[in-house]
């Protein structure tokens, strides 16, 4: 692999050897991936070559890997996943403007085709042939990753581990726009993995009057109160939090305006309704398993006029996103609990299955 350069004129960066080749992990099948070495993608006239300086590994990358996320593998293609991708210009298409070679961006990773029936009604998430990188669309657990210029968003101060968190911020963005919290809103947010924990930060500046974060104990919840994202903390037992929830519904027996649910639990999202109150929001927040189901009490949900709302992915929310991380307003420091290399992939992976790590993210040279 010829090795790439910079060419330094008054300290800009002014050119960017590319290499022809780059080592990637690819997915061939459902849990079957391997580190393999590949041509370097050419950006298209409106794309930009970015050489991947992070990307985050989440939970959807374990739903990815096993199938219950639809993405190129259920369909029966290979795939380089990482939708969580950060990086440096280092070739820019000859349609792009705006960009200049060094610039830091961080990547949306949706691409859509902009003329089935939600693109021509502007309903862009519910695009009918939705791609995303790092799901149907090479992505960024690669050296290089080319985007549309579009879908790339200059920063400037976030450390490379940091930038792994633009994505599940835009995310907790998106769960902004879609549960519109009053102002005085009473919240409870079930789940502190790195989403939750960007989306209580945002509830409770922007409409919660009061915060209960409600999360198993450990390392997750010590960090949330670190970042300062509730008001109140409820650490539930992992043998049996039965009585925590029981004390809970006593403590609060009218319930609360605004309950998500952002564990991925649906056993945990069956027992949420039971917090909210009457004429109160229940947000699907969390990735469930494809077969999952729940009972609801239809005459519950009719009575008490409770409003169910599903918050998925983002569009358009990571100028935002980035405005937080970069003025701290939210704050990801700590997140990050583990990093990699390319190779140590499989490592990586473990440790988010496993849960021996908040966020992980494979950080290149």
């Amino acid at each position: 692999m010829a090795p790439a350069a910079v060419e330094i004129a008054n300290g800009a960066a002014t050119k960017y050897v590319v290499p022809k080749e780059m080592k990637a992990i690819r997915y061939n099948k459902l849990n079957d991936f391997s580190l393999v070495t590949m041509p370097v993608p050419e950006p298209k006239g409106h794309e930009i070559l970015i050489k991947v300086k992070s990307a985050g590994i989440c939970g959807t990358d374990i739903h990815i890997a096993n199938g219950d996320f639809e993405s190129a593998l259920t369909q029966g293609k290979s795939v380089v996943t990482g939708h969580e991708t950060s990086g440096i210009v280092v070739k820019i298409g000859e349609n792009v403007k705006g960009f200049k070679v060094g610039d830091k961006v961080t990547a949306d990773n949706s691409e859509l085709c902009g003329h089935c029936h939600f693109c021509r009604q502007g309903k862009l998430l519910y695009c009918e042939n939705f791609l995303a990188h790092g799901v149907h669309l090479d992505g960024g657990f690669a050296e290089y990753c080319a985007y549309p210029a579009e879908k790339l968003f200059h920063f400037d101060n976030c450390t490379w581990e940091e930038a792994s968190l633009f994505e599940a911020a835009s995310c907790a963005v998106h769960g902004m726009d879609r549960i519109r919290p009053e102002v005085g809103s009473s919240i409870l947010l079930i789940g502190a993995g790195p989403t939750g924990l960007c989306l209580a930060q945002l509830l409770k500046a922007n409409g919660g009057a009061h915060m209960v974060l409600a999360s198993n104990e450990g390392p997750k919840m010590e960090l949330a109160k670190k970042l300062n994202c509730a008001d109140e903390y409820v650490e539930l037992s992992r043998k049996d939090p039965s009585k925590q929830w029981a004390d809970l519904k006593a403590k609060y027996p009218y319930g609360f305006d605004i309950v998500v649910e952002a564990s991925g639990s649906h056993a945990l999202l069956e027992r949420a309704i039971d917090y909210c109150t009457r004429g109160g929001k229940l947000v699907y927040y969390g990735v469930y398993e494809k077969e999952a189901l729940i009972k609801v009490s239809p005459a519950r949900v009719f009575s008490d006029e409770i409003t169910m709302i599903g918050s998925f992915s983002e569009m358009w929310c990571l100028p935002r996103a980035v405005h937080y991380l970069e003025t701290r307003k939210v704050d990801v420091r700590g997140i990050v609990t583990n990093t990699y290399s390319l190779e140590q992939f499989g490592e990586a992976l473990d440790a988010v299955k496993n849960k021996t790590c908040i966020k992980a993210a494979i950080i290149f040279d």
